[in-house]
């Protein structure tokens, strides 16, 4: 059990919203820094927010789909439940912010930076963390169909209890990077894993997929 514990968990440290007064996703702009209000449910398909900021805030039920939020920054806030067939948040940067129940088609998060964040249950098809940096972030409970780590730079980073199909470790920097709860199907970029952790039992499931990228036959 202490050997189970014996690595770095993600530094987490979060604050719920307080003292919000109520806002209107309609008055949203780009370039613009909103603090410390709560947004609840509205659908922003096709806004322009980029570089938009969020501080101290809360978005419950908003509708994200194809929202340009390219270089848009969250911290210190909660978003509960939002929605999106199209995520656009590349370069976007999340800091102390937990994330539930998003259901999300393809959320484009390449190039951002994430740092002490749980993102947690809900359904993704595509989540692209391309070239992102993770710094102590928690994915918990939640479905992923394709998790894309290529050129990712992940550090103190947990995947617990998620059911994952694909993964792509390519040219990924992994350091305490937890995969021991959580399952999955195929791995692409099998050499980029340095520095992830794996259980006992998921070794033993592992073994036939790092010998068919490793070219090594069992017979």
């Amino acid at each position: 059990m202490a050997k189970h514990n014996s690595s770095p968990a993600p530094r987490i440290s979060l604050n719920a919203p307080v003292g919000l007064t109520e806002g209107d996703v309609q008055t949203l702009e780009p370039h613009e820094s909103r603090e410390g209000e709560r947004f609840d449910g509205g659908d922003l398909t096709d806004v322009d927010l980029s570089g938009a900021a969020f501080l101290e805030c809360d978005l419950d039920g908003v509708t994200l789909t194809d929202t340009g939020l390219r270089g848009a920054r969250f911290v210190d806030s909660q978003i509960t439940s939002p929605f999106a067939t199209s995520l656009v948040a590349a370069r976007s940067i999340w800091r102390r912010v937990r994330v539930e129940n998003a259901r999300w088609g393809s959320a484009e998060l390449f190039d951002a930076e994430f740092e002490s964040v749980i993102l947690s249950g809900g359904k993704i098809d595509f989540l692209n963390f391309r070239g992102a940096k993770l710094t102590d972030v928690l994915i918990e409970n939640a479905q992923i169909t394709e998790l894309d780590l290529a050129s990712f730079i992940g550090t103190r980073v947990a995947i617990r209890n998620c059911r994952i199909d694909t993964i792509d470790f390519t040219r990924a920097t992994c350091l305490d990077v937890d995969l021991r709860e959580t399952t999955f199907v195929r791995v692409l970029g099998i050499q980029g894993m340095r520095g992830t952790i794996l259980g006992q039992e998921q070794l033993a499931d592992f073994a036939p997929i790092m010998a068919s990228q490793l070219g090594i036959r069992v017979e």
